[in-house]
């Protein structure tokens, strides 16, 4: 990967490759200086290392013992280690060696050509449709001109990479990790003179949960929050629009440090107990873990509202988090649906990837990756957080993953898979688009079926990315059309989903009280999403939904007050559909069900007794009770063990499908998905499904995962196969005007005899500009030298241009 501008002068560039080479030995060197002594610390614990699956090679080091995939050892989401203390740049990120060098070549790049000239304002920046995030620097690979860079990390180091990028035109977020990371200041005493590495998150056996060295997972007290605002203080004083304070998260196998024993006394009055020693033990950890993290983002978020009313500014506050089922798939208690309650809260960036969605499910007794269908549920799950609340959610996508032992082929088909499941919720229109797009633009990855040799992104898959990058920019869009199987559907999901993950008896492994309800409903085309228990209360939230799941296997309603607006959503329509076998020992924790007065032996019974389903009308196993104008049908049954039936899914789809008639929802199976977002066709076809038989879509179509943005007119959607479909029939009228770009393709002026753009993307890599063209070109010109590498279809009135991105903004004219 070049470093400088293709338009650079002869000796910057030879200055560039010379501190280049320099820079790249050093930094290889430090790298490994500084590695070594953590390689061997940094496996994954080892109840994990023997729960049974594989995963690859890591920082350079041999393959290790089989790990869970619920450990994020390795399938973290672009964390940091702790190795700024020991090399030049304060930050770096967790995946190979080798990966690691665009950061230190990023800044050398800088300072070795300067930083080119800015790309001129775009009048819809402000709207922060697209970001990324990133810990260095302004460089070439992540130069992807999206609206916002959210700069990593609150190291002294932060202003100056933040500068880096407003010089180029960005606009600037902060983010930092809230659970861990660079903040030994804090660990050791030095930030207000008291020793904290009690508050390390702690395992039974005593050891400290690490994220690499002494970078510790906190059990927050509440100076911890505290040291957390000095640091964003420094981000705030750079001139930040908004900070992202990531993944709060506390590990269910902790709980067992002194700092947690005393949040566990003056929590709750009594002394601490060990949370693997009984089941209300292990709910009672849980809860106090999602508070204390709750309480630490408040304390945040608390300070920058005071700092914004001193200084009149609007600085936002975001929370990067993983969906509901992530975390308890995961078995991570975090404060998820609460976080929208917090005073100063403005939404989340859903962290969704390949590295969440490949986590193997079961349907129909069958466990392995579902990587789509799963994405779908946990940014239907991340929608529904900020539904009716007026928040943002921001969608992450992922053109690798943490995990650095995959070949490019299987980076894109996952993100493929991702990037399709996200644009299937039409409510969300931002992005971020890469995390670290370093590591995808600049580091290299092991060659399919040569896994010894590693080889950097395919100019094929660069170009793509970019194509797709730019179109999500405009996804705001008023047309919404699905064309599908039954629409109108939701799985009920709790935070508590989290809290029965550990010891003694934590719920069922794969997370089937989920999946076994969704999945049936999924693969026969019906875009399901889950729906958070605890947002029932909000104002028109079950607005749309005609026919709701629910099972309180493995999960529990938080508070009574959320069986109301269940019961009037009944009474209004509603088909609810129970599935439950009451057999779940964690009906017998001590909570409000049974608690202050109330004596239920599960919150189901609470729920039917508000249904007016108890006494004289008792509900009956698979008969479906009449409630106002909808009803309740209960079938007695675990989730789980539908799902690990091989005919356990028609079971359920025969209750599903008579609640929905009695409903009089009109019941439709397909094999695919299909949305309308304006002028863009979503599509996936659907493996494990009724049918084998493809979908058809004739037309006139780009597929926008074609990096060479070929028309065609028609489309199958077999089973397994994605595509983002630029409809073709919506480019109409006689003005020229750009249709799809792998760069960004800024309009300077237009006109039925000429169309100037400014142009610029990732350094080195392919660009193609796709333009509506009602007449041949008689000219084109970039920076004033035509342009050869172009094609015209009169009959499609499409015309195709291609040149070489670079990193300084050039001007692109089309004379007709």
């Amino acid at each position: 990967m070049r470093v400088v501008s293709l338009a650079a002068g002869a000796v910057v560039n030879a200055v560039a490759h010379l501190s280049l080479v320099f820079g790249l030995g050093l930094l290889a060197a430090l790298s490994m200086f500084a590695l070594h002594p953590f390689l061997h610390r940094l496996g994954p614990p080892p109840e994990v290392a023997a729960a049974g699956m594989m995963r690859g090679v890591w920082l350079g080091a041999q393959p290790r013992a089989p790990v869970a995939a619920g450990d994020r050892w390795q399938a973290r989401r672009g964390k940091t280690l702790a190795f700024g203390r020991r090399l030049a740049h304060p930050i770096l990120m967790r995946f190979s060696v080798i990966s690691l060098l665009p950061f230190g070549w990023g800044a050398l790049a800088v300072w070795a050509a300067g930083n080119p000239p800015a790309f001129p304002p775009d009048p819809d920046q402000a709207l922060e449709r697209t970001c990324f995030q990133t810990a260095s620097p302004w460089s070439a690979a992540g130069n992807l001109r999206s609206d916002v860079a959210i700069v990593y990390g609150i190291d002294p180091g932060l202003p100056q990479r933040i500068q880096t990028w407003r010089d180029r035109g960005y606009r600037i977020h902060l983010m930092t990790g809230v659970s861990w990371g660079e903040y030994q200041d804090y660990l050791y005493g030095r930030f207000d003179g008291i020793n904290h590495e009690d508050e390390a998150q702690t395992e039974r056996n005593g050891k400290k949960i690490s994220h690499g060295g002494d970078v510790y997972y906190m059990c927050p007290g509440t100076n911890f929050g505290k040291f957390l605002c000095v640091g964003v203080q420094r981000a705030l004083d750079a001139g930040v629009e908004a900070v992202h304070l990531e993944e709060p998260e506390f590990w269910v196998r902790g709980g067992y440090s002194e700092g947690f024993k005393r949040e566990w006394r003056a929590g709750y009055g009594e002394d601490w107990q060990p949370p693997h020693s009984s089941v209300d033990a292990q709910w009672r950890a849980s809860k106090l873990k999602y508070f204390l993290y709750r309480r630490a983002l408040q304390q945040v978020f608390d300070y920058i509202q005071a700092y914004n009313q001193r200084t009149g500014r609007q600085v936002r506050c975001y929370v990067p988090t993983h969906s509901l089922l992530s975390y308890a798939h995961w078995r991570i208690v975090s404060p998820e649906s609460s976080l929208a309650r917090l005073n100063g809260c403005d939404g989340y960036i859903a962290q969704v990837w390949t590295g969440t969605a490949r986590t193997p499910n079961r349907f129909r007794g069958e466990l392995r990756e579902r990587t789509f269908e799963t994405a779908f549920l946990e940014y239907g799950a991340m929608q529904n957080l900020v539904r009716s609340t007026g928040r943002r959610v921001w969608y992450l996508n992922d053109p690798v993953e943490d995990n650095p032992d995959h070949d490019w082929e299987d980076y894109r088909v996952n993100w493929e898979s991702t990037l399709v499941a996200s644009l299937f919720q039409p409510e969300v229109r931002h992005y971020e688009v890469a995390p670290w797009p370093e590591r995808v633009f600049g580091g290299t990855y092991p060659r399919k079926g040569q896994p010894a040799e590693r080889e950097p992104i395919p100019p094929a898959y660069a170009t793509e990315l970019q194509t797709v990058m730019n179109a999500l920019n405009d996804l705001d869009q008023s047309r919404v059309e699905w064309d599908c199987g039954t629409t109108g559907m939701g799985v009920l999901v709790s935070d508590s989903l989290m809290f029965q993950r550990g010891d003694p008896t934590p719920s069922d492994p794969h997370l089937s009280q989920v999946y076994g309800l969704a999945l049936p409903v999924l693969k026969r085309g019906m875009p399901v999403t889950p729906v958070q228990l605890e947002n029932l209360t909000v104002t028109n939230y079950l607005n749309g939904f005609r026919l709701l799941l629910l099972s309180y296997h493995g999960q529990k309603p938080l508070t009574p007050e959320v069986h109301a607006p269940l019961v009037q959503w009944v009474k209004r329509g509603g088909a609810l559909v129970v599935v439950d076998d009451d057999t779940d020992p964690y009906n017998k924790v001590r909570d409000w069900w049974n608690s202050d007065g109330s004596n239920y032996a599960t919150p189901r019974e609470h729920l039917l007794e508000q249904l007016g389903l108890v006494g004289k009308r008792t509900l009956a196993a698979g008969e479906f009770a009449k409630v106002g104008k909808g009803g309740v049908l209960w079938l007695r049954e675990n989730p789980a063990n539908l799902a690990a039936s091989a005919e356990g899914d028609t079971r359920l789809i025969q209750a599903i499908k008579q609640a929905a008639a009695r409903v009089r929802l009109k019941w439709r199976e397909t094999n695919h998905l299909l949305l309308r977002r304006g002028p863009y066709l979503i599509a996936a076809g659907l493996d494990e499904s009724a049918s084998d038989a493809p979908k058809e879509l004739h037309g006139r179509f780009v597929n926008l995962f074609d990096p060479q943005l070929r028309f065609t007119d028609a489309v199958k959607l077999i089973p397994g196969s994605r595509a983002f479909l630029l409809d073709l029939k919506a480019a109409h009228g006689n003005e020229p005007r750009v249709l799809a770009s792998a760069c960004k393709a800024l309009p300077k002026s237009s006109s039925g005899k000429q169309l100037v753009l400014t142009v610029e993307g990732v350094g080195n890599t392919p660009a193609i500009v796709l333009l509506h063209a009602p007449k041949p070109p008689r000219a084109i010109t970039l920076t004033g030298q035509p342009l050869k590498d172009f094609a015209y279809s009169a009959a499609e009135r499409l015309l195709w241009l291609r040149f070489p991105n670079e990193t300084s903004p050039r001007e692109l004219e089309v004379q007709f």
